[in-house]
């Protein structure tokens, strides 16, 4: 892409956040944390959009002092934070639950769903002392501990047939965290099963996310923008992997760091610098402050 925009007509920024916003380990750089404070109190909205759940994003959002409808799991939750008051959510099957179990069974790999809000793993009703999305797998396995580390989301261990087998209408999405070698193979029996039915993308070097058709970040900020009364001529999308993609032709200009993969950065209409040296802030200050 090539276009070209007129920074004091923006309005919002809607960020990704690992890879993009973020340091390599899901750290909220000092210089990023106090550029973004410095335009939220200029009137600048920032608008997350994530593939993390509120849980997990909220520690960053509280950070820079954002507020507003934002968006979770890569699009299937659109949610006004902090208040968590939720305002779109578009789940998968159970169907692709269990399917997606036997799957991860078959080639041992992790595999972990997560629940809408409010709804008890147990017995698949309203329970007000879950606050947040349960997110539930089979083991509390190196791959368990891995995404735990990287979003501060306690798993719940379950048998993930029975989950399945509860009297929900659906789950938020699914994930496997494997070696990028096997995506393949559980794309290829998926789309085998449920056609276009669902959606499958990487989200993070070893995550792949299954959520439902038409769910995507481009949708989930479209809504977003929506109850913020935005125009696509005043947003810039900031992603650096394929679930940002659909952001970046719902606003009206796309950003991409370099360390982005080139599919990526030929699709955004600019390139800031690399995440590590805070690239990001360092763009938003010579463009913004």
């Amino acid at each position: 892409m090539s276009r070209n925009y007129e920074p004091k007509l923006i309005k919002a920024l809607a960020i990704d956040l690992d890879g993009t916003t973020l340091l390599p380990g899901g750290i909220l750089g000092k210089r990023t944390r106090d550029c973004l404070r410095k335009l939220v109190a200029k009137g600048m909205q920032i608008i997350i959009s994530t593939g993390r759940p509120i849980e997990s994003s909220e520690k960053y959002r509280s950070a820079i002092g954002a507020e507003g409808p934002m968006v979770f799991f890569n699009g299937a939750e659109v949610a006004y934070v902090p208040s968590g008051i939720t305002l779109h959510t578009d789940c998968i099957s159970m169907d692709v639950v269990d399917f997606g179990t036997d799957i991860a069974r078959d080639l041992g790999i992790h595999y972990q769903v997560y629940l809408p809000a409010g709804i008890s793993p147990d017995t698949g009703k309203n329970d007000p002392n879950q606050l947040w999305e349960a997110l539930v797998t089979e083991k509390d396995s190196p791959d368990a501990q891995y995404y735990k580390s990287h979003t501060g989301v306690t798993p719940v261990i379950r048998d993930l047939k029975k989950i399945a087998a509860l009297p929900i209408d659906g789950c938020i999405k699914g994930m496997y965290i494997a070696d990028p070698s096997l995506h393949d193979e559980v794309r290829k029996r998926m789309q085998e099963r449920f056609g276009d039915s669902i959606t499958i993308m990487r989200s993070f070097p070893t995550f792949l996310e299954v959520i439902n058709a038409g769910v995507s970040k481009g949708e989930g900020l479209r809504i977003a923008m929506e109850h913020r009364g935005l125009k696509p001529e005043e947003v810039i999308a900031f992603g650096d992997e394929e679930n940002d993609l659909p952001m970046f032709t719902v606003a009206g200009f796309a950003a991409a760091p370099e360390s982005a993969r080139e599919k990526i950065r030929d699709s955004a209409d600019l390139i800031y610098g690399p995440i590590a040296e805070e690239g990001l802030a360092e763009y938003l200050e010579k463009t913004f402050l």
